[in-house]
């Protein structure tokens, strides 16, 4: 991946990324770093390929120490998400995994009961819709760019594990829009949670360019300032993606 990309998806994802390199909860920090670089890359947040800033200042961002820094890439890697290269040009590079097959994904869902998978979809539904309402009251124009493209690219993506990912990105994106770093951080966590599962209903072309339209109607009240509809839009939106996880879990 050349630095030229690398730089355009840092300018693209701004707000959200600023939440996974902000400092760690000071509990279990080698476990807390782990897990936010390590979501931040199944979701794509991070590219595939591109390089992790330097010990150093990572581990400055992070409010860690390198010892700890350094433990928590070790594990990083044992995961099989981040690749070190040693050398002139070497440094630390994000691994994107595998998406898990579909039968394998069906044993996880298979793992969820029906209530499970609907408080989940309360508590994404609440931080998204809370999220929505926020960015239509604290966002400009030009704040709204990224969800745009995050939109387009769901109505271009090809295949599920893709589609589930940007889905994913765009409830991070837009949390991030409400300029609330707690927000944002709860959002990747949950995520990363459900956004495997995701793979299993949006493999549907029709179903994809419904929430493509969901996602546009999102971004437009947000835009317009439109406080509750955006919440209402964006609401709706995860509630049918977990009635469809719900359905699914039914027949298996």
């Amino acid at each position: 991946m050349s630095k030229v990309v690398a730089v355009k998806q840092q300018q693209m994802n701004g707000g959200a990324r600023k939440a996974v390199f902000a400092p760690v909860d000071s509990r279990a920090r080698v476990d807390a770093v782990v897990r936010r670089i390590g979501d931040a890359i199944e979701l794509g947040l991070l590219a595939d390929g591109e390089q992790l800033p330097g010990e150093t200042e990572l581990a400055g961002q992070l409010g860690v120490s390198t010892v700890t820094l350094r433990e928590a890439l070790m594990a990083l890697r044992q995961q099989g998400l981040v690749t070190t290269r040693r050398g002139r040009g070497g440094g630390s590079f994000v691994s994107l995994p595998e998406v898990p097959g579909e039968e394998r994904l069906k044993v996880r869902l298979r793992g969820w009961s029906t209530e499970e998978l609907r408080d989940l979809g309360d508590h994404w539904a609440a931080l998204s819709g809370t999220a929505a309402r926020l960015a239509a009251d604290r966002t400009e124009p030009d704040d709204l760019v990224q969800l745009r493209r995050t939109a387009e690219e769901l109505s271009r993506a090809a295949d599920a594990a893709a589609r589930s990912r940007v889905y994913g990105r765009f409830h991070v994106e837009l949390a991030a829009a409400s300029q609330s770093a707690r927000l944002t951080r709860e959002q990747v966590a949950l995520q990363t949670e459900v956004g495997a599962l995701l793979c299993l209903v949006l493999g549907d072309d029709e179903y994809r360019e419904e929430v493509s339209r969901r996602l546009r109607f999102v971004i437009s009240a947000v835009q317009d300032g439109a406080h509750e509809l955006a919440r209402d839009q964006a609401e709706r939106c995860v509630q049918e993606s977990t009635s469809r996880l719900i359905a699914l879990r039914l027949t298996l």
